[in-house]
C-alpha cells in the first residue's frame, strides 16, 4: 500500500509523504545534546507532535526518552498535590512498562506514598541516577494544563532541579521538552485576568526555540517528488510546489491539506486550478479544525479580532514587535508574520480568505443584508465582466448606503466590495489581496476567473494628487504582471465629492477603468 498525505496526528515517514525534517531535527538534537530545557511552541498543527515522535524514534539509542501528556487525565488529578504527584508517577510507570524498561528501573515511581513535590523531586533524582542512559522527558499538549497552578508548581520544581544540576547538587532529567501552542515562558498571554497571580515565569531557564518549522518551496517539491515516484501523475512539481507555498506560506498543515485534497478528492489532477480549488475547500472551514480555532480565538478575544480586522480590511501597518502583547499573541497563533519591511501581515492567503469571509458575514449580519450581487451579465461567454461588476457595486453603494455614516463606510467599504464580489465568482473564481501593496490607502486585489486574471485596486480618496498616484501604482503593478488592463475603485468620503461616471482612461500605456464610490 502506498503512502498518503497526513493531516491528523503525527506523521510517520514509512506511511506518510513528508518533507525532509533533517535540518529541523538536527537543530533540536543539538539542544538535547547540550542538556537544554525548552518549549516547542508553535501554532496548532504545525508539526510539534511529529517532531516529538521523531525524537523518540531517532534518539532512543542514545537517551531514555519518556513521552507523556496531561491531556485527558481528568480534572480530579489537579485537585491537590498528592493526586497530582500520584498521577505523574502513574504516567511514568505506564510508559516505562510499555517500552519494556526493567522493573528495577521503573519501580522507583511505583509508589502510592509520595504526596509532596519534594518527595517527587527526590524520586526523579533516584530514577535518573538508576537509568543507564540520560533521561529526556517530553510533555506534549502542555496547553491543556498550563493554566493550572499545580502544573506550574511542577514545572517550577523541574526548573529548580535544572538549576541545582548545573551547580553540581543533584541528578535530574538531562533535557525536558514541552510542546504546545503557548510558550510557558510567556504564560501570561494565556491566563485570564482573574488568574494573573499564577504567572511566575516557571520556565525562565528554557533555551529559545528558534527552529524554522515552515515548509519552503524546495521542501514541498521534495515531498511531491516522492509522491510522483509512486503515482506518476505527470504534474509540474516546481510550479505546483510554488503555487502551494503562495497560498500557505509553508504552514505545515495547510501544505499537507492541499496535497491530500488534490490526491483524494480532486481525482489526483495536479493542476494550478486544483490547488486553488483545494484552498477554497480549506478556507470555508468545513471540518477543518485549524479554521475553527481561528474563528473561536477571534470570537473570544475582541482585541485580537479588531487587530486582525484592521490589518485584513483596512491595511493598517504595525511594527512586528513582541513588546506588543496582541502582536505577540497573533504571532504565537501564526495568524501573522513579518514582511520584508518589518511590518505585520497575515501569515498566509488561506487565513486571509477565511478572515475576509468571517468579517464579511459579520458585517452583513450587523448592518443588514443590503448588497445583493445577483444581477445578470456579470459573466458573458464564460468571461467575467469586471467592468460591470465594479459599476454595479458603485450603483448599489449609492442606492443602499447613502445614509450610512462616513466612519462606517471608510472602515467597511473595501470589505463590502469583497463581500459583494464573493458570490459572483464563487465556485469558479478566487481572489486574494497582494500583501506587498496593502496599506491604509490602497489594496491591490488579484481576481481569477476561469483562467482569466483581473487586477482591481481599492483606494481611499485623498485628493487629486493621490488619485494620480493611484493610477501610477496600478499601472506599475499591471506592468509587473504583464497585463494591459486594470480597475481602480476609489472610495471618496470627502464632503465635496463629485458624482463622476465610470470611465476608461489611458495611463502610462495601460487601460484603467476608473470608478469612484
Amino acid at each position: 500500500m502506498r503512502k498518503r498525505f497526513n493531516i491528523t496526528g503525527s506523521c510517520n515517514p514509512e506511511r506518510h509523504y513528508m518533507v525532509d525534517t533533517e535540518k529541523r531535527f538536527n537543530a533540536v538534537e543539538n539542544l538535547i545534546d547540550m542538556g537544554e530545557y525548552f518549549t516547542i511552541n508553535r501554532a496548532r498543527q504545525y508539526g510539534k507532535t511529529t517532531m516529538l515522535q521523531t525524537i523518540r524514534r531517532r534518539l532512543s539509542d542514545k537517551y531514555l526518552i519518556i513521552k507523556t501528556s496531561f491531556e485527558g487525565i481528568g480534572d480530579e488529578s489537579f485537585d491537590g498535590i498528592p493526586l497530582f504527584v500520584t498521577t505523574f508517577c502513574r504516567l511514568m510507570v505506564g510508559f516505562l512498562k510499555d517500552i519494556g524498561i526493567d522493573e528495577q528501573i521503573w519501580k522507583v515511581f511505583d509508589r502510592k506514598d509520595l504526596t509532596t513535590f519534594d518527595e517527587l523531586s527526590d524520586t526523579i533524582t533516584k530514577f535518573c541516577e538508576t537509568s543507564k542512559k540520560p533521561v529526556v522527558l517530553l510533555i506534549d499538549e502542555v496547553d491543556k494544563s498550563s493554566d493550572n497552578q499545580l502544573f506550574l508548581n511542577f514545572i517550577g520544581m523541574l526548573r529548580n532541579k535544572y538549576l541545582e544540576r548545573n551547580e553540581g547538587l543533584g541528578n535530574t532529567f538531562h533535557s525536558v521538552i514541552l510542546a504546545g501552542v503557548y510558550d510557558i515562558k510567556n504564560l501570561k498571554l494565556k491566563l485570564r485576568p482573574d488568574a494573573e497571580k499564577k504567572y511566575n515565569s516557571p520556565w525562565n531557564i528554557a533555551a529559545d526555540f528558534n527552529v524554522d518549522m515552515t515548509f519552503h518551496p524546495e521542501e514541498i517539491a521534495q515531498m511531491l517528488n516522492d509522491y510522483e515516484n509512486d503515482v506518476h501523475s505527470g504534474m509540474d512539481i516546481k510550479a505546483i510546489s510554488e503555487e502551494i507555498y503562495k497560498y500557505t506560506t509553508g504552514y505545515p498543515y495547510l501544505v499537507s491539506a492541499i496535497c491530500k485534497i488534490i490526491d483524494e478528492r480532486l481525482e489526483a489532477k495536479w493542476t494550478l486550478d486544483n490547488v486553488q480549488q483545494a484552498v477554497k475547500i480549506i478556507a470555508i472551514g468545513e471540518n477543518v479544525t485549524l479554521i475553527d480555532d481561528l474563528s473561536k480565538n477571534i470570537e473570544n478575544n475582541i482585541e485580537l479580532r479588531d487587530f486582525l480586522f484592521s490589518i485584513v480590511v483596512n491595511g493598517a501597518e504595525y511594527s512586528f514587535t513582541m513588546v506588543d502583547p496582541i502582536v505577540k499573541l497573533a504571532n504565537m497563533f501564526s495568524y501573522i508574520r513579518k514582511n520584508q519591511r518589518g511590518k505585520t501581515i497575515i501569515h498566509n492567503l488561506i487565513f486571509e480568505e477565511a478572515l475576509f469571509m468571517y468579517f464579511g458575514n459579520k458585517t452583513m449580519r450587523e448592518q443588514g443584508t443590503k448588497i445583493s450581487p445577483y444581477v445578470l451579465n456579470y459573466v458573458q461567454n464564460g468571461k467575467l465582466n469586471m467592468e460591470h461588476v465594479v459599476t454595479r457595486f458603485r450603483d448599489l453603494m449609492h442606492e443602499e448606503y447613502r445614509e450610512s455614516t462616513e466612519p462606517f463606510l471608510e472602515k467597511e467599504g473595501r470589505l463590502l466590495f469583497l463581500t459583494f464580489l464573493k458570490p459572483i465568482i464563487n465556485g469558479i473564481g478566487f481572489y486574494y489581496v497582494e500583501p506587498q501593496t496593502r496599506d491604509n490607502r490602497r489594496m491591490d486585489l488579484v481576481v481569477t476567473y476561469d483562467k482569466q486574471e483581473y487586477i482591481v485596486e481599492l483606494k481611499i480618496w485623498h485628493g487629486d494628487k493621490y488619485e494620480e498616484l493611484g493610477r501610477d501604482q496600478l499601472s506599475g503593478y499591471l506592468a509587473t504582471r504583464g497585463m494591459d488592463e486594470g480597475y481602480l475603485v476609489t472610495f471618496d468620503f470627502s464632503k465635496n465629492k463629485q458624482d463622476t461616471e465610470p470611465q476608461w482612461i489611458e495611463w502610462n500605456g495601460k487601460r484603467i477603468f476608473e470608478v469612484i464610490v
